[in-house]
């Protein structure tokens, strides 16, 4: 991104998390957007601009945000429910920014544990079936562990990767959730065994392959880099970041399950920088489901096609590793953000407020990415 346009992440923060608040998406929301200005020490009236992404069935207004928390005027709102979740907002506040639209942006995901299913759990016959959902809901598949499955098999049929591979991946990220007991649901390491003997949600898929569905809400707060130097927090910066699609909407229609959108956004990504994956020190990789990550670990060019088991194995995602990834514990450990933590730890780590988790390597360079299947979106951080 041209120096004299770049966006920073100044305030990250959550709203209280749970199993089952009983808080409204509205209390969620307010929350997790007071812990960001808090963190960045601004002002609802520091604010210009109302970002959110939403599911459709828990839609979360910008504006009625906005209203709500006190910003008197807002230049650039969006509230959107399409695409690669919280990375939505996130590039819709990045280019309100960079062109000058707005100056300062809060940026929000909020979900409840009642859309785990996406909604479909709220059709039936007596609404009738949308779309393309019509074709596989009578069959039992209207979940995302549906397809979830089928990319799992079809990466086991393309390159031999076993069950044992997507189970290195999980453990791997328990031993971060360990070291993050605070913000993560599970204190206790995996086995193998344990992941192997966890029922199958559509096999090859386990249960412990899937994140966990909670109430939550996670805000950011990004502003131009003139502004960000007077902030409370050191800045993180945007270098590069680009969407991806693949020509087939439907996640269970795409032609190649194995090259899905997250090769697509990280050779656009890549396009747009001078860095390269050696230069990357930490990642934060979406793990909506486990294999997700794994594709984006192959797409991003940490490893070769087909490697991404071998390579979680070596140990190059552990905390001392070349690619240390998902330092807070990942989504299936701490919570279903929707990209969002991933954001949010990515920052804490490049700007040394991880506190315990910090990384020995003292990280510069990070990267995070949301999605996979139709629609996928990756940006690149700095700590300058």
């Amino acid at each position: 991104m041209a120096k004299k346009n770049r966006v920073a992440i100044v305030g990250v923060g959550y709203s209280d998390v749970s199993r089952g608040s009983g808080l409204t998406l509205d209390k969620l929301t307010a929350q997790s957007s007071v812990a960001a200005m808090n963190d960045a020490g601004i002002k609802p009236t520091d604010i210009d601009g109302v970002v959110v992404h939403s599911f459709p069935h828990q839609f979360v207004s910008s504006t009625h945000t906005a209203a709500m928390l006190g910003i008197p005027d807002v230049a650039f709102y969006s509230g959107n429910v399409d695409g690669a979740a919280y990375s939505v907002a996130a590039m819709h506040a990045i280019a309100a920014i960079a062109s000058g639209s707005a100056e300062t942006v809060l940026t929000l995901r909020t979900v409840h544990k009642a859309g785990a299913a996406g909604g479909a759990a709220m059709l039936g016959p007596q609404r009738g079936i949308p779309g393309n959902m019509q074709f596989g809901m009578p069959y039992g598949s209207f979940t995302g562990s549906h397809w979830a499955g089928m990319y799992m098999q079809r990466h086991m049929a393309m390159y031999g990767s076993t069950e044992e591979d997507f189970g290195a991946f999980a453990i791997a990220q328990r031993k971060f959730a360990v070291a993050n007991p605070t913000e993560s649901f599970f204190h206790e390491e995996l086995t193998m065994d344990d992941y192997l003997n966890s029922r199958y949600i559509a096999k090859p898929l386990h249960l412990l392959d899937c994140d966990y569905p909670v109430d939550s809400s996670s805000a950011l707060i990004f502003t131009t880099e003139e502004r960000a130097r007077d902030m409370k927090q050191k800045p993180v910066f945007f270098d590069s970041w680009a969407n991806g699609t693949t020509a087939e909407a439907d996640f269970s229609l795409v032609r190649d399950m194995t090259h899905s959108s997250p090769w697509m956004a990280s050779k656009r990504m890549w396009s747009r920088t001078d860095l390269k994956p050696s230069d990357v020190d930490t990642a934060g990789l979406y793990d909506g489901f486990s294999f997700i990550a794994m594709q984006w670990l192959e797409a991003l060019g940490f490893c070769g096609e087909g490697e991404s088991g071998a390579f979680v194995r070596s140990g190059a995602t552990s905390a001392t590793g070349s690619l240390p990834t998902n330092t807070d514990g990942g989504a299936c450990n701490v919570g279903r953000r929707h990209g969002a933590n991933f954001f949010i730890e990515v920052t804490r780590q490049l700007r040394g407020t991880a506190g315990d988790r910090a990384l020995p390597n003292k990280p510069e360079v990070g990267v995070v990415s949301n999605a996979v299947g139709g629609f996928a979106a990756c940006a690149l951080l700095t700590a300058e």
